[in-house]
């Protein structure tokens, strides 16, 4: 399946030009991302995809939130998984982490009731 990364949104479909004029910079983050996040090890992806989520909810960052939560999808995190993840965000941001808490299950909710689709790239890839 593949992702529309402008659905996430628009300014991501600007990604190949952004890359060019950064020097690739995009691509060698890419390349972090897949070996920090993406790759099991002594911690299982699926839950550094969920550490991705409670990052983004804790940076306010909603493009992140959307991709992140397809990639715990992907990498098999469970409702509950991600509920307590989402408990995490809401406990220890208050009011406003739990507004972007709630986002995340909202996205959530989006990708498991067919409304996006995933593929191998990320919210910043080139």
């Amino acid at each position: 399946m593949a992702i529309d990364l402008k659905e996430i949104d628009p300014a991501l479909g600007l990604m190949r030009d952004f890359s060019k004029i950064t020097k690739g910079t995009t691509l060698q983050i890419q390349k972090m991302r897949q070996e920090a996040i993406f790759t099991d090890a002594k911690v299982p992806a699926k839950y550094k995809c969920l550490g991705g989520v409670l990052w983004a909810v804790s940076a306010r960052c909603e493009p992140c939130i959307k991709f992140y939560v397809q990639q715990a999808i992907k990498y098999g995190a469970s409702e509950e998984e991600i509920g307590e993840f989402l408990a995490v965000g809401s406990a220890m941001g208050g009011c406003v982490g739990e507004m972007w808490s709630l986002k995340a299950y909202k996205a959530y909710r989006d990708e498991t009731q067919g409304e996006s689709s995933l593929e191998e790239a990320s919210c910043c890839s080139s």
